[in-house]
């Protein structure tokens, strides 16, 4: 691995969140990102960028952080409590898109990576990421364009890659108090450092760089698609399964308000327009009663 690994990771990483930002603000239209940099007073910091009340998008956010420490929180420890007292740092590109029509889908990518130094030992390094789909309203088509690409950027890595991170991906995103995956799944992948650290890191940049691959098709085929009120409150709705994940499961949003991260760059996931209704049910064989049939696993490819 690179003498200064973290340096050499924060280049790709940079120009990635540069890379999504400008095709995203194309795709809107609209309205353009405003960034927020932020410095951390423990060792490193951060750009956030954050598109409000776009064309397309009613909220999204593509952030860049490097965080550095010199104790880990228990949020990385509790199953490596041998990483325990070394320094360390995180690394990554996190991003959400909330549209504002109900028959585009929300999306969430992330690409990240660990490493945990101590006097006198190797490094203990890592790298995870991965991206997922949420829809309101899905079409087919649209669910298996996004698993296409998923499975082609897995191809040169192995024939049972794309297989084992789609799972994990079904595994990981799931609602356990709901009984329902958070949307239709996509690729997750964690703790991946087995081939060596240039093999892992240019399964990463694959993952980063399919993203845009998987989503802008989706963006232009449903984007001026018509809808009401109807649709919109059942957005609303739904987006408040995403809020229940984000704070209840998401280990990325713990570790971020565990280590000292900006609060609001780690928030950012959240929707800017959410409602919640008590026992709510969709009338049978409605279009909103269609949705459950897609919150469990399915091979798509």
């Amino acid at each position: 691995m690179p003498a200064d690994s973290p340096a050499v990771i924060e280049t790709f990483l940079r120009d990635l969140q540069d890379r999504i930002c400008a095709a995203l603000e194309h795709a809107d239209g609209g309205a353009g990102f405003a960034e927020d940099a932020w410095a951390r007073s423990e060792g490193g910091g951060g750009r956030s960028r954050v598109l409000k009340n776009g064309a397309v998008f009613e909220q999204g956010g593509v952030n860049f952080s490097r965080v550095d420490g010199s104790t880990l929180p228990p949020s990385a420890t509790a199953h490596r409590p041998e990483l325990a007292g070394r320094a360390w740092s995180a690394l990554g590109v996190s991003l959400v898109l909330h549209p504002r029509n109900p028959y585009l889908p929300t999306t969430h990518m992330n690409v990240r990576y660990f490493e945990a130094r101590a006097p006198g030992v190797e490094p203990v390094w890592w790298f995870g990421g991965g991206f997922d789909l949420t829809p309101y309203y899905p079409f087919d088509e649209d669910i298996v364009h996004w698993h296409r690409v998923a499975r082609d950027l897995c191809a040169p890595f192995g024939a049972g890659t794309h297989a084992k991170y789609k799972r994990w991906c079904d595994e990981y995103f799931f609602l356990k108090h709901r009984n329902e995956t958070r949307g239709v799944g996509g690729l997750f992948f964690d703790d991946l450092n087995a081939g060596g650290f240039e093999r892992c890191f240019e399964f990463t940049r694959a993952v980063g760089n399919g993203f845009l691959d998987a989503y802008l098709p989706i963006v232009e085929k449903r984007k001026n698609t018509f809808f009401g009120e109807h649709e919109r409150e059942f957005q609303l709705y739904r987006r408040g399964r995403y809020v229940e994940f984000n704070l209840v499961y998401d280990r990325g949003t713990l570790f971020g308000l565990q280590s000292g991260g900006r609060t609001e760059s780690i928030l950012m996931s959240l929707p800017p327009r959410v409602r919640f209704e008590y026992a709510y049910a969709p009338a049978p064989g409605s279009a909103e009663a269609r949705l459950a049939g897609y919150l469990v696993p399915r091979d798509w490819v």
